[in-house]
């Protein structure tokens, strides 16, 4: 699990492998692929019913039944992956995960068992994860919309993308697990909860129908276990040929209602391990029909664990999409690209010369050179505490192609990289990620001081040597002395930076 969060970087060679694990709400699963001449094709396919949601209580606590399942999955799943190289594997961690109070608790064995870092992403960087694995495996027509829907274990992504780009996207707190769970507890099934139920479900996609319809698709897909069941389940009542219909919906209702108790559905082509879970799956597909007014769906084989391996050939090419939400954020918080390129130049020289020293890897200079990029987002609001501002933006905000602890990750180093440092600036960070992020950061003051005046002349040579917990910095005596500011602020440095657990001794040469 060395690195950051492992971005494929190294142009992929065909015969690679590549592996993608989904720690779903209701299941986990495993793709791996062998990327040639430019394609991926699906060498093994494995997944497990784990239920991680119905172990999750409303305060945010996890079963050790749950718990158990799920670390017994992951290491059956890492034996299978253990020869894989780490930057040539993803493991995304969805609905379930992102509830819990405590998420270190879990992630920290879950990672151990699987042997691989566990990134966990928001709903709607799921939501675009799930519509490029549809998008690739049922190829889109040019200028034609398509409506994807996702109904996951705890939560529900629908999303409208052209081509391969996703437009619209959208998460919701219902999923097959959860709604079975809160809607139907004890597992009784009656028409009145059913109606109070729908209408409560309704409410959730009423929230986003209106911006929907007016966009329009041309067509309908649906994704992962739920719907795949739904599909086949009207197939074997030969209400369909596998798709899903407005007209077929309530045939399927009233059989499962008709059955009265959850353990006694006995709907045709429905497995034994689905059946659990499927009256909340039908009551949020009904849902979804009735308010965005559907008629017809398509049923698609590839879910978000295809997406991740697709977002892994981007990251190993020119299309990584976390640079393009770079660019849209300095876009969008009219962030001064000039003095952005000046602290970004500076951050990545002092960074190679300390990278062997500090252990630090290719991961680590790309999320300095983002921060670098992106710390004076935060001037769009305030200039007072403008860090502060831009620590949070990039903490809280749904960016595309970004995992939580990445974004974690890059709000600290903007967090940081001016005035005191708070001791809690990177308490949300796994303890992997501690010791690059605080070099990182770090690097990235030192850069920021070094360019505060914001003009344009070069800076000379910056000599850096660094151990284990200190670093030594070399700077011209005559170009020093004649920035009275920039020598006032480098002596109160080492005092701040003892907060990064970093002893700084600056030298003039």
């Amino acid at each position: 699990m060395n690195g950051l969060l492992h971005t494929a970087r190294l142009p992929l060679q065909d015969g690679d492998l590549l592996a993608a694990v989904d720690l779903g709400s209701n299941s986990f699963h495993m793709v791996v692929s062998r990327y040639l001449l430019g394609q991926l094709r699906t060498v093994d396919r494995i997944r497990e019913t784990v239920r991680l949601a119905d172990g999750l209580d409303r305060k945010g606590g996890l079963s050790p039944e749950a718990r158990s399942r799920a670390l017994d999955c992951l290491a059956r799943f890492g034996q299978r992956i253990r020869d894989i190289p780490p930057q040539r594997v993803r493991a995304i961690a969805t609905n379930t995960v992102r509830r819990l109070a405590a998420p270190q608790a879990f992630l920290m064995p879950a990672e151990s068992a699987l042997g691989h870092a566990i990134e966990v992403v928001s709903g709607r960087e799921e939501a675009r994860l799930i519509y490029l694995g549809v998008a690739h495996s049922q190829p889109p027509r040019e200028g034609h919309l398509r409506l994807v829907i996702d109904i996951g274990g705890g939560s529900t992504e629908c999303i409208i993308g052209s081509g391969f780009e996703a437009i619209e996207r959208e998460s919701l707190q219902v999923g097959c697990v959860a709604s079975t769970r809160r809607f139907f507890p004890g597992g009784k099934l009656t028409r009145k909860r059913w109606r109070e139920a729908r209408a409560e479900v309704a409410a959730e996609f009423q929230q986003f129908a209106g911006t929907y319809r007016s966009l329009g698709w041309q067509e309908v897909l649906g994704s992962s276990g739920t719907n795949k069941a739904i599909g086949e389940i009207c197939a074997a009542m030969k209400l369909t040929k596998g798709a899903i219909t407005a007209e077929a919906l309530p045939h399927v209702r009233d059989r499962l209602l008709s059955a009265g108790h959850v353990d006694a559905i006995d709907l045709p082509g429905l497995s034994a391990d689905r059946r659990p879970v499927i009256a909340g799956g039908v009551l949020v597909l009904e849902a979804a029909f009735d308010v965005l007014g559907m008629e017809r769906m398509l049923v698609s084989k590839a879910a978000m664990r295809e997406g991740v391996l697709y977002d892994m050939l981007g990251r190993g090419g020119k299309h990584d999409p976390r640079d393009a939400s770079v660019a849209a954020l300095m876009h969008r918080f009219a962030i001064d690209p000039a003095q952005a390129g000046r602290v970004e130049q500076t951050a990545l020289r002092l960074f190679d010369q300390v990278a062997q020293a500090w252990s630090l890897v290719d991961d680590d200079r790309v999320m300095l050179q983002r921060a670098a990029r992106l710390h004076e987002l935060g001037l769009a609001i305030a200039h007072s505490q403008y860090h502060v501002h831009g620590a949070y933006i990039l903490e809280h905000s749904d960016i595309a192609g970004f995992s939580r602890q990445q974004q974690q990750f890059l709000a600290a180093m903007v967090r940081v990289h001016r005035r005191r440092i708070p001791r809690t600036a990177f308490d949300a960070l796994p303890d992997r990620l501690l010791a690059p992020a605080r070099r990182s950061a770090a690097l990235l003051r030192l850069a920021v001081l070094l360019h505060r005046s914001h003009d344009a002349d070069p800076i000379p040579r910056v000599e850096l040597a660094a151990d284990d917990t200190t670093l030594r910095m070399t700077l011209g005596r005559r170009w020093l002395e004649s920035r009275t500011l920039l020598a006032a602020d480098l002596q109160g440095e080492p005092e701040d930076m003892q907060n990064l657990g970093i002893a700084l001794a600056i030298e003039a040469g």
